[in-house]
């Protein structure tokens, strides 16, 4: 039996036209794009400067040769931090547009190699509801994007609802990732804020999805949780026990919160062979899949390592991590 391509669905995407938009409407949102830093771009947005962008963030032709580098066939396109919250109106319809669009273009440029998954405005719903109708026209958008809040809005508020029902009526999966981490102000020394904050903002992203009942009223939606879970798949012991004996959490999910693990996906990036072994045995090996967080830092040069050379799988769940579990989620098999 032939191995599936490998299949990245954590990978990052700044196209030119996003930092345009921006170049040429942040000013009164307070948002700018700092080219001054020789290693490339930085968006600066909500009082934060990113890190620098490497032109393979958009650079097609240079994004495909380190592809083939790592061993990956396919990239599942994602605009991250500062995603197109520190818009409004018009202007983060046009930033969103800008993203979704150039993700399609990628698609067309290289049909075996990119999928998008679609950025949304969220923070105002009516537009987020017409961006996803647009983006389900779109040849090769396959997901969507969400941060796991909305400045500051939880993911169970009420005004993101259509959103869920109408990804769950479209079969367009979820993926998360951390924006706005909570915490932020003690999280500042030591580059915590991501080293910590990101994987407790995904557990509280969750959390809420659970308890706050989406899971439950959209019982065929599909969520992928970034960075193996975040701190969720090693705290669900606690959750379980506050949601027996804590009145706040009990009768909030119809079921034992362990049971809402594999209504989950999750991506590889643990850092720790142990701790996705540990992933792997508590939701199975047919709910875990390649990323890479290309291409920052704090993601993996050799996405493909951890599963072939250290996890200890079988060659069966190798090819469903590697592959056959993002085919089927994104729906490319």
């Amino acid at each position: 039996m032939a191995q599936p391509p490998a299949v990245d669905i954590h990978a990052h995407f700044f196209p030119e036209s996003f930092l345009r938009v921006i170049e040429e409407h942040g000013g009164p949102f307070g948002a700018r794009v700092d080219r001054a830093n020789p290693k490339g771009p930085a968006i600066a947005a909500g009082g934060i400067t990113g890190p620098p962008l490497d032109a393979t963030y958009w650079d097609l032709d240079r994004r495909v040769r380190a592809m083939d580098k790592a061993g990956v066939q396919i990239h599942a396109l994602s605009l991250t931090t500062p995603m197109v919250h520190w818009a409004r109106g018009d202007v983060a319809r046009r930033a969103a547009e800008a993203v979704n669009d150039a993700m399609a273009e990628a698609h067309r440029a290289y049909s075996e190699r990119f999928v998008g998954c679609a950025t949304l405005p969220m923070h105002e719903p009516a537009l987020a509801q017409a961006e996803l109708e647009r983006v389900a026209t779109l040849k090769g958008i396959r997901a969507v994007y969400l941060g796991t809040n909305v400045n500051g809005r939880d993911l169970s508020a009420a005004e993101f609802a259509p959103v869920f029902a109408r990804c769950e009526a479209l079969g367009l999966p979820v993926l998360l990732h951390p924006i706005s981490v909570v915490g932020a102000e003690r999280l500042r020394p030591f580059y915590l804020g991501n080293l910590l904050g990101n994987p407790f903002d995904t557990a509280i992203a969750a959390a809420h999805l659970v308890f706050g009942g989406v899971l439950d009223r959209h019982p065929k939606l599909q969520v992928c949780l970034p960075h193996a879970g975040g701190a969720l798949p090693y705290l669900v012991g606690r959750l379980r026990h506050g949601q027996r004996v804590r009145p706040e959490a009990r009768d909030r999910a119809r079921q034992p919160f362990e049971r809402y693990l594999r209504r989950f996906a999750y991506d590889t990036i643990s850092h720790s062979a142990d701790a996705l072994r540990y992933l792997i045995a508590t939701v199975g090996a047919d709910r875990v899949m390649l990323g890479s967080d290309f291409c920052f830092d704090m993601g993996y040069v050799r996405p493909r390592d951890i599963i072939t050379k250290h996890a200890r799988l079988g060659k069966a769940d190798q090819a469903r991590v590697l592959g056959g579990n993002a085919l089927r989620l994104l729906r490319l098999s």
